[in-house]
C-alpha cells in the first residue's frame, strides 16, 4: 500500500455536483446509525412482550449495541486510515446492514443481543470513517462550516426522529421493520459509495489490537458485572470477581497504550484539566440520558397505557426544546462562555431528572412528565454542544481525532455503564412485573439517573470551571 497521509488528500473529484452527491451519502449513513440508536427506545416495550425478556436481559439490547460501539470506535477511526476510507466505509455499511436483517429477523432475545453487539461493530466503522470523508472532501472554511454544521443537525434529528418513527413502527407495524429498512437503504450506499467516491490513499500505521480488545473486554466484563447485581445483588461472589477483572483489564489497557508507540487513545490528552472534566462529565451525563429513555419508553407504554405512537410523540416536548436551544448556543458562548453553559446545562438536566423521579402508578403525563421533559431538552440544548467542545479544548493538530474519537467514545460506553448502574439500583426496588412494580422501578431508576447527573455537575464545576484562572486574575486586580 502506498504509505501517503489522506489528512487533507480528497477522495472524490471536487465538482459541486459530486460534493453534493458525497455530501448526502455520507449524511444518510449518519443518520441511520443515530435513527438505530434512539429507534430502539420506543419499541422496547414490544420487543419485550414478543421475545420475552426480563427488564436486565431487555438492557443489553442498548448495552451490547453500545459496548461494541465505543469500544471499537477508535480502532475503527485507524483502520479508515490504513486501509482506505472508502473501503472501510463499504465494510462499515454491510455489517451494519447485515446486522440489522438479522435484528429484524432475530427469533430470541439473546439473537438478537449478539446482532445488535454486531451492529454496533459496523457503526464503530461507519461513524468515523464517515466524518473523516467529510473533512476530507471540504476544505476548511465556509464549505467545511456548513458541511460539519449539517452533519451535527442530522443527527439531533435522527435521535428525535428515531423515537417518533420506533413508536409508529412498532404501532403499525413491528418494530422489526425499524431494523429491516436499513437492508435496502444499505445497498444503495454501498452502490453510491462505490461509483462516487474514489480509493483514497493510504497510511502507513499499525493496530493497536491490544488496546482496543482490553478496553472492549475491560468496558464490557465490568458492565456485565453490574447488570448481573440486578438478579443475584451486589454481595454475588461471581459479580464481584468480574469486577474486580474488568477494573483489571482497564488497569492494563492503561498499561498498554502507556507503552505503545501507536496507541489507540494517546493518555496525553488527558493531561488537560478541562478536557478530563469534559470526558468524565459526558460518561455520567450519557449514563443517565440513556437510562432515562429506557425507562421512560416503558413507563409511558407499561403504566400510563400509552401505545408506542403515543410514547413516541410524547417525547416531543424534550426533543422540540433541546432543538430550539441548541441553535442560539453559539450565541449564548459569546455571551456566556463554555464553561458557564456546561454547568448550567448539567444542572437543569439533572433538575428535571429530579422531578421525574417521582412519578408513580397513579402519575398523569399533563404536567408531571411533560414539564420535567422541557426541563431535559432544555438543559442539553444548552449544554451538550459546550460539554462537546470542552472535550477538544486546546488539543493539538496530532491529537484533535483522538480527542473527537474519545468524546464519542465516552459517550457510547457512559451509556452502556449507566444503564447497567440504573437498571441494577432499579432492580433494588424488589418490584413486579405489574404496571404498579414498573412505575416503582421507574422512579428508582430515574432517581439513579439524577445522582449520575450530579455527579456530572461536580465534575464540570470542579475542572471545566477555570477556577485557577478567576483566583489568579482576582489577585492581580487586588495587588
Amino acid at each position: 500500500m502506498t504509505a501517503t497521509d489522506t489528512s487533507s488528500t480528497p477522495t472524490v473529484v471536487g465538482s459541486p455536483a459530486q460534493k453534493h452527491v458525497l455530501l448526502a451519502i455520507i449524511l444518510t449513513s449518519y443518520f441511520m446509525i443515530v435513527l438505530d440508536n434512539s429507534i430502539v427506545f420506543t419499541g422496547l416495550a414490544s420487543i419485550r412482550s414478543d421475545l420475552d425478556l426480563t427488564t436486565t436481559g431487555l438492557s443489553w439490547v442498548q448495552t451490547a449495541y453500545a459496548l461494541t460501539f465505543g469500544g471499537l470506535l477508535l480502532l475503527g477511526a485507524r483502520a479508515g486510515d490504513i486501509l482506505g476510507r472508502r473501503r472501510m466505509f463499504v465494510i462499515g455499511l454491510s455489517i451494519f446492514g447485515t446486522a440489522s436483517l438479522a435484528i429484524g429477523l432475530a427469533p430470541s432475545g439473546e439473537f438478537l443481543i449478539a446482532a445488535r453487539a454486531v451492529q454496533g461493530v459496523g457503526s464503530a466503522i461507519l461513524a468515523p470513517t464517515s466524518l473523516a470523508l467529510l473533512t476530507a472532501n471540504f476544505a476548511e472554511g465556509p464549505a467545511r462550516t456548513r458541511a460539519v454544521a449539517t452533519y451535527g443537525s442530522v443527527a439531533g434529528l435522527g435521535a428525535s426522529f428515531g423515537l417518533v418513527l420506533g413508536g409508529v413502527l412498532a404501532d403499525l407495524t413491528s418494530w422489526r421493520v425499524g431494523f429491516l429498512v436499513n437492508v435496502p437503504i444499505g445497498v444503495v450506499l454501498i452502490i453510491a459509495a462505490l461509483r462516487c467516491i474514489q480509493p483514497s490513499f493510504t497510511r502507513a500505521g499499525r493496530f493497536d489490537i491490544a488496546g482496543a480488545v482490553t478496553s472492549t473486554l475491560g468496558m464490557a466484563v465490568l458492565v456485565y458485572a453490574v447488570t448481573r447485581t440486578a438478579d443475584h445483588g451486589w454481595t454475588d461472589p461471581f459479580a464481584l470477581a468480574l469486577l474486580g477483572i474488568g477494573l483489571a483489564t482497564l488497569a492494563g489497557f492503561v498499561l498498554i497504550e502507556s507503552r505503545s508507540a501507536d496507541p489507540i487513545l494517546p493518555l496525553r490528552i488527558f493531561a488537560n484539566r478541562s478536557r478530563a472534566g469534559a470526558f468524565i462529565a459526558r460518561m455520567l451525563f450519557a449514563g443517565s440520558i440513556f437510562g432515562y429513555f429506557f425507562f421512560i419508553s416503558q413507563y409511558l407504554q407499561a403504566v400510563l397505557g400509552f401505545s408506542p405512537l403515543q410514547a413516541g410523540l410524547a417525547f416531543l416536548p424534550m426533543t422540540v426544546v433541546q432543538f430550539a436551544f441548541s441553535m442560539t448556543v453559539s450565541r449564548l458562548t459569546k455571551r456566556f462562555g463554555n464553561p458557564t453553559l456546561v454547568v448550567i446545562g448539567l444542572a437543569v438536566t439533572a433538575g428535571g431528572m429530579l422531578l421525574l423521579s417521582g412519578l408513580g402508578a397513579e402519575t398523569t403525563y399533563w404536567p408531571a412528565i411533560a414539564l420535567p421533559m422541557v426541563l431535559l431538552g432544555l438543559g442539553q440544548g444548552i449544554g451538550f454542544a459546550p460539554l462537546t467542545a470542552a472535550g477538544v479544548t486546546a488539543i493539538g493538530a496530532r491529537d484533535a481525532g483522538a480527542a473527537s474519537g474519545v468524546v464519542n467514545v465516552a459517550h457510547q460506553l457512559g451509556g452502556a455503564l449507566g444503564v447497567s448502574v440504573m437498571v441494577a439500583v432499579a432492580s433494588t426496588a424488589d418490584a413486579s412485573a405489574t404496571p404498579a412494580g414498573i412505575a416503582v422501578e421507574t422512579a428508582t431508576g430515574l432517581t439513579a439517573g439524577a445522582a449520575l447527573l450530579g455527579l456530572a455537575l461536580l465534575a464540570a464545576v470542579a475542572l471545566i470551571v477555570p477556577w485557577r484562572s478567576r483566583a489568579t486574575r482576582h489577585l492581580k486586580e487586588t495587588s
